[in-house]
Parts: structure tokens; C-alpha cells; sequence
């Protein structure tokens, strides 16, 4: 296992709305086989922490929340995934439709990068345009 800084960015678009958000973690990354797995853990400010374990696979991102929050969210480009969002104030029910998704894991080449675009309705209702990006930047102990 390798201690990574981690920062992850969204911009979240909804017609002529735009939000971004940002955070940064220490986390942790390691490879096994065909696969990355980076964990951290979030800190809201004024609620429980989150525990997030992104695994890269070729093709295919899987981001798993759970604490404060649990959710489990899957990316493939061209392809319609579904999931639940549960939170303190209940349940969402989330579809996904991937459009991109570029990865770069972090080594001699320099920081990691995983970027993802996607299409995401929440309860059949309202439909944004994400932009994900995960930055991975190797610590020295």
C-alpha cells in the first residue's frame, strides 16, 4: 500500500446552474492484478465521516460510500447504472449514464488521475451533467 494525497473535484451542471466542489484527504492506493483500489476517508464539516474505496478496473469505476452516507455508484462508458443514495434525510434513487472515463494511475509518470463525465437523474426527475476528477499524489513517508 502506497499513502497518497488525495483530491477530488466535481462540477455538477443543471441547465443554466453550475456548482463545484472540492476535497482533499490523505488516503491510501494499492494494485492487485488488473486492479487499482484507492480508500479515504471524507470529513463533512458538521457530520459523520464517510469512508470512499474507488476501484479502477479497464472500463470500469466503482465508488463505494459508506458512514455518514452509503452508496455505491458503478461507471462504464456507453452503459446505464443504477443505485441508491441513502443519507440522513433518506433515500435517493440515482441512474447513471457514463460518457467518459480516462485513468492514470500514479508512478513514475507522476500523480494518478481517474476522470469521469457523466449524465446523473435522481429519482426519475432531474437530470445534471457531472465531471468528476480524482487526483492521486504519491506521499513520502
Amino acid at each position: 500500500m502506497t499513502n497518497v494525497a488525495v483530491t477530488l473535484e466535481t462540477h455538477i451542471r443543471d441547465g443554466s446552474d453550475s456548482e463545484q466542489m472540492s476535497l482533499s484527504e490523505k488516503g491510501r492506493f494499492f494494485r492487485k492484478g488488473n486492479m487499482d483500489v484507492v480508500t479515504f476517508r471524507e470529513h463533512p464539516e458538521g457530520r459523520e465521516p464517510v469512508d470512499t474505496m474507488v476501484t479502477i478496473k479497464p472500463g470500469h469505476v466503482s465508488i463505494k460510500r459508506s458512514g455518514g452516507v452509503e452508496m455505491r455508484q458503478l461507471f462504464e462508458v456507453n452503459t446505464e447504472t443504477e443505485n441508491t443514495y441513502v443519507h440522513e434525510y433518506g433515500k435517493l434513487f440515482m441512474s447513471t449514464w457514463t460518457e467518459q472515463l480516462e485513468y492514470r494511475p500514479p508512478g513514475d509518470s507522476g500523480n494518478g488521475e481517474l476522470f469521469i463525465v457523466y449524465k446523473m437523474t435522481v429519482n426519475e426527475d432531474v437530470t445534471q451533467n457531472h465531471q468528476l476528477k480524482l487526483t492521486l499524489k504519491e506521499e513520502t513517508e
